[in-house]
């Protein structure tokens, strides 16, 4: 914390509470990224926007930010989108990671710290995988490695979810907590083998690929070291993602493995959240053929970060209508404070946009004030 400034206030999804946030210099940030097989929908946006705004609010704090966001590009998800198409799943990855890119760019995303891909850390996951054997907290079956849940005395700490939820989550997101070879339905994979499609590496428990969860481990840790200040994505990643994620990661190193979890509500569209396998998706590229990008932005900022929320055809007009209200007051530093002020309470990015308003209401310049917000 910079000298003569109360602490920024941030919810914790682990301890379920609003908390100060007191990071050294360099606030090290994972936020897990893309599985790049589509197109980049609002959902995303939202919680890239989220963790942006941060960043600006820390930098303007003083601090130096390091934010980590990776990308999936080998998992179940992708080989399965790239068997669809008859494509090379590294093919497909490098299309919709430059078009991810690009649209990110396009609403004024900051540049990410690094942008690492699963493929290039298979050394550091097998590493890390014997790590988590030597401290006995992992076992071989079937040609696979499996984390024993059972064995790792933290394992609900991120999401405090009952073991009946967790099995019911773990089923629908890919947790296959049926798997045969397992002890525990809630044990979840390590190391896998390939389908005979599929790509492979070499490993002292025979061919295979990664599972899921120890890809963002094994980056976080290469990236940024063993402890991290803050991680996190969208709401539904808590569970099984972050909190398997958790688990391996302390079991491996004994350390901390994150200081503190932070998740963004779901973006909804018609009542009913979108999902690339519902289909019901907006996309960003095709918001900006139509939508200036800071307009976007504002739509997005307009809603708070843990809420969720619905996409309704209304939000990009008044959007619109606000940045240009915005623009026409000039510059000024009108309602810096209060913004400030806001996103120190809990990223109140909605109070924030008012104090904004209410300035440009009253005549005054509020360039500065938009700036922190990341709107031109």
């Amino acid at each position: 914390m910079t000298d003569g400034m109360r602490a920024m206030q941030l919810y914790d999804t682990a301890r379920e509470a609003v908390v100060p946030f007191e990071p050294g210099p360099t606030v090290k940030m994972y936020t897990c990224g893309i599985t790049p097989y589509d197109s980049a929908h609002i959902g995303h946006a939202a919680t890239y926007l989220t963790y942006d705004v941060l960043q600006r609010r820390l930098r303007d704090r003083g601090h130096d930010t390091q934010c980590v966001r990776n990308v999936t590009d080998v998992d179940d998800d992708i080989l399965r989108k790239a068997r669809e198409l008859g494509v090379h799943y590294l093919d497909l990855a490098a299309e919709e990671v430059s078009r991810f890119d690009a649209d990110m760019k396009a609403i004024g995303l900051l540049p990410a710290f690094s942008e690492p891909r699963a493929t290039s850390a298979i050394p550091d996951i097998l590493g890390f995988i014997g790590m988590v054997l030597d401290s006995g907290h992992a076992y071989q079956a079937g040609g696979a490695v499996y984390f024993d849940a059972s064995s790792f005395e933290g394992f609900g700490q991120v999401s405090h979810l009952d073991r009946a939820t967790m099995l019911e989550l773990a089923a629908e997101r890919g947790g296959n907590p049926d798997d045969p070879n397992k002890r525990d339905p809630l044990d979840f994979v390590l190391w896998q083998p390939s389908a005979p499609d599929e790509p492979r590496w070499e490993s002292l428990w025979g061919p295979g690929r990664p599972g899921w969860h120890i890809e963002c481990s094994a980056l976080a840790m290469r990236e940024l070291g063993d402890t991290i200040d803050i991680h996190g994505g969208g709401s539904d990643l808590i569970f099984p993602h972050h909190e398997c994620e958790a688990a391996q990661s302390e079991a491996a190193t004994g350390a901390t493995f994150v200081r503190h979890w932070m998740h963004v509500g779901m973006v909804r569209l018609g009542g009913t959240k979108m999902s690339k396998s519902l289909g019901n998706l907006v996309f960003v590229h095709d918001l900006l053929k139509d939508w200036e990008p800071p307009a976007i932005r504002l739509a997005v900022i307009a809603q708070h970060y843990r809420d969720s929320w619905d996409w309704t055809d209304e939000l990009m007009p008044a959007a619109t209508a606000r940045l240009a209200r915005w623009r026409a007051a000039g510059p000024g530093d009108a309602a810096l404070a209060e913004v400030r002020s806001a996103l120190d309470r809990d990223l109140d990015t909605p109070a924030a946009v008012a104090a904004i308003d209410a300035a440009v209401d009253a005549g005054q310049g509020v360039s500065q004030a938009a700036a922190l917000l990341g709107v031109a």
